[in-house]
């Protein structure tokens, strides 16, 4: 048989242990038929067989992105992007032209400001400030934050307060109104919704389905939303994604975009858990499961929340805030309920994903993956943490020895990618800072290791992950310096997230038999120094055999 697609002439890392290099690959029926000696491969050739000369670039199994938020960020590729900005003044140059460019627009929202715009002043002042008549919001980087002006607190109902759960809270000024600082899902969602952008964000906030039922009309602005999020993924050399909010909603219009042949990126979808369900609901997790388990779509997980994020103040300690004597914050789940739910989850056959970014929060994780292993033994699936940006000393070696994979986003640590070190590393504490985003501590205490950018919360290019991970700097002399080599970090976006997602028998490496997923760099990324590495562009993604982006 003729192969469908050859590529040749290119550096190939297989990531694959016995055999880390070859010269050619052969595809054919959105399998990998034939890898190794340039000769070997080409004599499979056929007069209908396509080439790809990688032109002495490196190519590599395609890219697994372990942990994003694909409905959520092809949405928002459409708002006013602002990319960590921290000048008021020059923000509201662009709020204002954005604003006059889209006159009908019900809420201006913004992406990504520096959390140091606001400082200590009130967050509404700020945005009245830059646009009074007109519904304003903004969206920290790392969505546990949205900022609104006064005209959307009131058209939100939200001017005068609203009860949330813990860990949620629209935070009151000294006048008695809203101040404009809205945390977590509950308090921003009523924002979001002025915006129409509220069914885009339901597997995050309340893990349902929309209620009511899309029309034809929203449904469809909905799959642009996602077909403009799965062209994005591509243009990056992505060719499967761990979703990590979900619901059936989000799985129907991906089925959809699939039987109309638009579905060029694998997609694994959870059914995401949240504090107001009861068991019961872990039902929809079964039947999302038994419905969705392909090798283009599946379902297979439940993710949890166990708590917020470090520059808010809303990640669960084991300690004191600095400044905020009694002050901890709140894990999201009790610890027997949670333990309950996982050795539930657990003995249902279904992996397990937490956020989980403080360290007491993280200890509250493994406290229930350890009831589930002792109430069900080891039973197969490859739980995991995401982000672990803060682990206590003692923790370190446990999730080791259990085998949790660390899902770790590069990008996220202070001083790289842009990011500024406060208020992360002040509200960490610096008697702490050599627990924080200890990434080669977790890795040589024997955690798998998965990496991934929690897109739109970083930049979805795997380029700059693997330029934050091979260059960051340590923040101190007395700091370990957490650095991965090249090496490691092309596993972590490779065959490390295969692993932590059970699909290393199919992805994650180029040999005979896996699926034809391929990313084919535009140079040589070994011989490249690292700190040019983000030049780094991608020239082609294959996906199941076909080429679903190319440069130009």
């Amino acid at each position: 048989m003729t192969a469908d697609l050859i590529i040749t002439g290119g550096r190939i890392l297989t990531m694959e242990g016995d055999r880390p290099r070859a010269e050619a690959i052969a595809i054919n029926s959105g399998y990998i038929d034939a890898i190794g000696d340039a000769s070997d491969v080409e004599a499979l050739a056929g007069p209908d067989t396509r080439w790809i000369d990688a032109k002495g670039a490196t190519v590599l199994p395609g890219f697994i992105e372990s942990h994003m938020h694909l409905f959520i960020g092809g949405c928002e590729l459409q708002n006013l992007q602002l990319d960590g900005a921290s000048d008021p003044d020059e923000i509201r140059k662009h709020v204002r032209a954005y604003a006059s460019e889209h006159p009908d627009l019900p809420l201006v929202m913004a992406q990504a400001p520096d959390y140091a715009v606001f400082a200590d002043t009130s967050p509404r002042e700020v945005l009245d400030a830059m646009l009074r008549d007109r519904p304003l919001a903004m969206m920290a980087h790392d969505h546990h934050t949205v900022w609104a002006n006064t005209i959307a607190l009131e058209q939100a109902g939200l001017i005068d307060g609203l009860e949330t759960s813990p860990g949620h809270e629209v935070v009151m000024g000294a006048d008695g109104r809203a101040n404009g600082a809205l945390l977590e899902p509950e308090a921003y969602g009523p924002v979001l919704r002025l915006a129409g952008q509220e069914r885009v964000s339901l597997g995050l906030t309340t893990g349902r389905d929309p209620d009511p039922w899309p029309t034809e009309e929203e449904r469809e602005e909905d799959l642009k939303h996602l077909k403009r999020g799965l062209d994005h993924a591509a243009r990056h050399g992505i060719t499967s994604i761990v979703n990590m909010d979900g619901n059936t909603y989000l799985l129907e219009l991906l089925t959809e975009l699939r039987a109309r042949h638009e579905l060029q990126v694998r997609v694994r979808v959870p059914f995401h858990f949240v504090p107001e369900m009861e068991v019961a609901d872990l039902e929809t997790a079964k039947a999302m499961h038994e419905r969705w388990n392909d090798d283009w779509l599946a379902s297979g997980f439940v993710k949890f929340f166990m708590d917020g994020v470090i520059d808010s103040r809303t990640a669960f300690m084991k300690n004191d805030y600095p400044g905020q004597p009694g002050y901890r914050s709140h894990g999201r789940f009790d610890a027997d309920r949670f333990a309950d739910l996982a050795t539930r989850v657990d003995a249902m056959g279904l992996q397990i994903a937490v956020h989980s970014i403080g360290d007491a929060a993280t200890q509250r994780v493994l406290d229930g993956y350890e009831a589930a292993r002792m109430a069900n033994g080891d039973t197969g699936p490859r739980h995991r943490i995401e982000h672990l940006e803060l682990v206590a000393p003692e923790d370190f070696e446990r999730i080791g020895a259990m085998g949790i994979t660390a899902s770790i986003q590069p990008p996220h640590a202070p001083g790289t990618c842009g990011l500024p070190l406060d208020p992360t590393l002040t509200n960490i504490g610096r008697d702490r800072w050599e627990d924080a985003f200890a990434w080669q501590r977790l890795a040589k205490a024997g955690a798998p290791i998965a990496l991934a950018s929690d897109w739109p919360v970083s930049d979805i290019s795997i380029i700059r992950g693997l330029h934050a991970a091979t260059t960051r700097e340590a923040w101190a002399d007395d700091v370990p310096n957490h650095r991965f080599t090249l090496n490691e970090a092309l596993a972590g976006y490779t065959i490390g997230g295969a692993w932590a997602e059970g699909t290393d028998t199919k992805k994650g490496s180029l040999a005979k038999g896996k699926l034809a997923d391929v990313v084919i760099l535009d140079r040589d990324i070994e011989s490249q120094p690292l700190d040019q590495l983000d030049q780094t562009q991608i020239a082609a993604t294959i996906c199941g055999g076909m080429v679903t982006y190319t440069a130009g």
